[in-house]
């Protein structure tokens, strides 16, 4: 594979003007692709087979008003009178006529329900407090936000001066999501800031970025013109571009700072991007590839909207993994020796060109001495102080993993993702003033003959049934074969006194002879869903962790390594989701975060995490532990093999993850719930893995093992397929050109 490479850099290179129109091009027709067909799904998540799935299907088939029409929503707008008045008082009163008729005479307003009228009355207990529904029509992704702006503008204008609250519960689908806010773009520019540190070279750190941007553009563009065949949620981009960002940078920098290290030793330009390619380029290949089988393989729970995240992050990587191969071999032929800080540039000039003028043109120099002291300390430390440096790390991620245990989830956030939005405000005020479960009503569906003459025993047995708060028929098929009801529970969605109804349901389902009752809605749905993404997490887990070992064993070429690595992989994930529990569930830091106390994570969160994460921890472990394993290919003893490889890649290690765990933070603080626990949990997870899964647990243990690490059965050696992960085949005898004594100003090898 290092030959291939080696060719596609050296290609990509000499050709950079095809390169650069070929990725010109690209941009520009998926962006005419994008902006003219774009589509975004309502949001909704259901998993096939299952029965609230099914029977909601028998539901909107058998009872079509029911089923919500495209391009149709409604929207909630909730007041509450001040302490010393009631909505039923005149004044009241005529404040909701007014703002009835405002709301009316909006665009797209199709019906605004009166809550004070007594055929159908929606107002609380204790009179406080009214509930006015907002039909509308003619919503679309492009106008959704506008059209509920309008409501909100309405609703608002008399929020002050005549009522105590007034706010707009509902949404009307997902709109264009925002993909880079403010705190977003901070993260990029703290990533930038780090190249800058890490090259000590602006042109260098700038062709990283713009290099990681056009491959994050044509990914996400890519993701986003699929949605015209296939309409996509509005998170599914976001991921797609978090993920994508993060891997771009990362994989632009190991090819960079390879380049980098290859001119200081005397090659030729275009010889150099060869070798960077063929050499960290067969790495990033291997990482990516690894990234992606992760992604894809969410596919194996057979949940669509999973399915979906995984492949948009997979193009996202695989765009990530094309773009360091060719678009950075073709910037790096544009800036040749600039690549290096001023200061190098003229000592390498002075130095080598009077070698070169002799006719020892070098292919492989000296390596220079690139390391950072503190990081050599660091790595000699824990060399020398194995056990030590072992029982402290797993100590420490043991301890932040201890909040997966009280770990909750569900498939949405009650009230909507942002906890200071109106939404959630109108969610919360409904909530306390008609009960927890008024907004949360599970839909029973039954089926049988006569199913009007049993109608009084079906109520009969649903009301008999703990946690059921209220229940009332909603209509009969026209060919009286069936029937729904709503049942209004007294427990809120993500109770697990709702679950225990909707179980109790299920279970009385033959209850009333010659009926079968089965449980649907939004809540039933939702409850099926996260079961299944529990089950199907650890599935997923175990295929994960066979998956780690399979190919760290090819690529090491040892069967410990690969148990160490799967196991640092196993406590990363711990810590990750461990803190994330603890601000999003505990309420921890939840003033930071978009972190509202006591909801449980969202279920798809934990899967999600896993393939992320598991293919991110692998970047690490095969940056780190190939220069080991290469150095101890070489003849070095296994300790000194581990302080040469740990001393040449350790800065990259830190840059890599710092940039990475920039570009999560970002997204971390975002108002969304969702993208904001993922961000968080892959930020902990990403800074847990390098500095002490890698850096700490990975080299004492190759340590206390020595030789042992690398021991792997002769049968089983042959066996496996070999992986020039290193480049070994494009190394050659050469001469250096670059003096002794020249030292190098950039701290990355």
């Amino acid at each position: 594979m290092a030959r291939l490479l080696y060719r596609v850099g050296r290609f990509s290179a000499r050709h950079r003007l095809l390169t650069f129109l070929t990725w010109t091009l690209t941009l520009v027709v998926l962006a005419v692709i994008t902006l003219t067909g774009m589509k975004f799904s309502d949001g909704a998540f259901e998993i096939p087979g299952t029965e609230s799935s099914t029977a909601l299907n028998t539901v909107e088939r058998e009872f079509p008003d029911t089923a919500t029409q495209p391009g149709t929503g409604s929207l909630q707008v909730v007041v509450q009178t001040r302490d010393d008045e009631n909505v039923t008082d005149p004044a009241a009163a005529a404040r909701i006529i007014e703002l009835r008729e405002n709301l009316s005479g909006l665009p797209h307003v199709e019906t605004v329900s009166d809550p004070l009228d007594p055929a159908n009355p929606y107002i609380s207990p204790d009179l406080s407090t009214a509930v006015l529904s907002v039909d509308l029509s003619g919503i679309t992704d492009a106008n959704a936000e506008t059209v509920y702006d309008e409501v909100l503008e309405a609703a608002e204008n008399q929020r002050d001066e005549d009522w105590k609250t007034v706010e707009v519960g509902g949404s009307l689908g997902s709109g264009v999501p925002e993909i880079l806010g403010p705190s977003e773009i901070v993260g990029v520019a703290i990533a930038f800031l780090v190249l800058v540190l890490t090259f000590g070279s602006l042109r260098a750190a700038g062709a990283n970025m713009v290099g990681a941007i056009v491959g994050v553009g044509v990914g996400i563009l890519g993701v986003l013109a699929s949605s015209a065949l296939y309409p996509i949620g509005s998170i599914t981009p976001i991921l797609a571009v978090m993920l994508g960002l993060a891997v771009s940078i990362d994989y632009g920098l190991f090819v960079l700072a390879r380049f980098r290290a290859e001119l200081r030793a005397g090659r030729e330009i275009d010889d150099a991007i060869g070798i960077s390619v063929g050499t960290a380029g067969s790495s990033v290949v291997f990482a990516g590839t690894t990234v992606i089988i992760a992604l894809t393989g969410l596919a194996v729970v057979n949940i669509p909207f999973i399915t979906e995240m995984g492949l948009a992050g997979a193009v996202a990587v695989l765009i990530a993994i094309l773009m360091a191969l060719t678009l950075l071999p073709a910037l790096m032929m544009s800036m040749g020796h600039n690549v290096l800080p001023r200061k190098e540039r003229s000592r390498y000039k002075r130095s080598v060109a009077p070698t070169r003028e002799s006719g020892l043109v070098s292919h492989r120099g000296k390596e220079q001495n690139t390391r950072i002291g503190y990081l050599e300390r660091w790595g000699a430390s824990v060399v020398k102080h194995p056990l030590i440096s072992v029982t402290g790390a797993v100590t420490l991620l043991v301890i932040l993993a201890v909040p997966v245990l009280s770990l909750k989830t569900s498939l949405s956030m009650p009230g909507g993702e942002d906890p200071e939005s109106t939404q959630r405000a109108a969610y919360n005020l409904i909530a306390e003033k008609f009960g927890d479960g008024a907004q949360n009503p599970l839909i029973v569906l039954a089926e049988g003959q006569a199913i009007s003459k049993a109608q009084p025993d079906i109520m009969s047995t649903l009301e008999s049934i703990h946690d059921v708060q209220t229940v009332f028929p909603s209509g009969v098929s026209t060919t009286g074969d069936t029937a729904i009801f709503t049942v209004i529970p007294e427990s809120g969605a993500v109770d697990e006194a709702t679950k225990d109804l909707v179980r109790d349901i299920r279970e009385s389902s033959n209850a009333v002879p010659g009926v079968s009752l089965q449980v649907t809605g939004v809540t039933a749905v939702g409850i099926d869903v996260d079961q299944k993404l529990g089950d199907a997490l650890v599935l997923y887990i175990v295929l994960i962790v066979g998956l780690s070992l399979i190919l760290m064993m090819i690529m090491f070429r040892s069967i410990l390594v690969p148990l160490i690595a799967t196991a640092g992989f196993l406590l990363s994930l711990g810590a990750g989701l461990g803190v994330t529990v603890a601000v999003f569930q505990w309420g921890w830091l939840g003033s930071l975060f978009a972190a509202p106390l006591g909801n449980p994570l969202l279920s798809l969160l934990p899967i999600l995490i896993v393939g992320i994460l598991f293919g991110l921890a692998m970047d690490y472990q095969v940056f780190l532990v190939s220069r080991i394993h290469e150095a101890h290919s070489k003849g070095l003893p296994a300790r000194e093999a581990i302080l040469d490889g740990f001393g040449r890649t350790a800065f990259i290690v830190v840059a890599a993850a710092t940039i990475m765990a920039a570009v999560f933070g970002g997204f971390a603080l975002s108002p969304s719930s969702l993208v904001a626990s993922i961000a968080l949990a892959l930020a902990v997870g990403v800074v847990a893995d390098a500095f002490l899964v890698r850096m700490v647990i990975v080299p004492a243990i190759l340590s206390l093992t020595g030789e042992a690490a690398w021991w792997l059965p002769k049968w089983l050696g042959r066996a496996l397929p070999h992986i020039d992960a290193e480049g070994s085949a494009l190394e050659a005898p050469t001469v250096s050109t670059v003096p002794d004594d020249f030292e190098t100003t950039s701290r990355v090898q």
